[in-house]
């Protein structure tokens, strides 16, 4: 039973990007996944998507910190500027390899983030946010 319409993966490795979709789409968590490369293009879209079809906004977004061009922090600061009215029922979640403890308390530290978790993405993590964030 999914609970989620729309999820966005934004992580500039392919690869990773792919099996977060079939775990995604395995365990029947999402309707709907999307992946970026790039946090730009994943930014023009959410911009796009607030202004044209609003109720088409993601519902929820993983998130990497390292990448290039623009990483997970700016990436956050861009958010923010999106309409409030608009973002406010996303779930945005830091998904990375990072190990390092200053950036999961950075993390942490950013209202529009829900929570950190490394990397696999895994069924486990899956059911705990279903438990923890989302509301049937």
């Amino acid at each position: 039973m999914s609970l989620i319409k729309r999820v966005v993966l934004i992580d500039d490795d392919q690869v990773n990007n792919f099996v977060c979709e079939s775990i995604i789409k395995n365990e029947q968590f999402a309707e709907e996944v999307q992946s970026f490369e790039w946090a730009e293009n994943a930014l023009d879209y959410l911009k796009r998507v607030a202004e044209q079809q609003p109720d088409a906004f993601p519902n929820l977004i993983f998130l990497d910190i390292n990448m290039p061009g623009m990483d997970g922090w700016s990436f956050i600061d861009e958010y923010r500027l999106l309409p409030e009215d608009v973002t406010k029922d996303c779930c945005l979640f830091m998904l990375s390899s990072a190990v390092d403890r200053k950036d999961i308390i950075s993390a942490k530290s950013h209202k529009e983030v829900k929570d950190f978790f490394s990397k696999p993405l895994s069924p486990e993590i899956l059911s705990f946010i279903r438990e923890e964030f989302i509301c049937e």
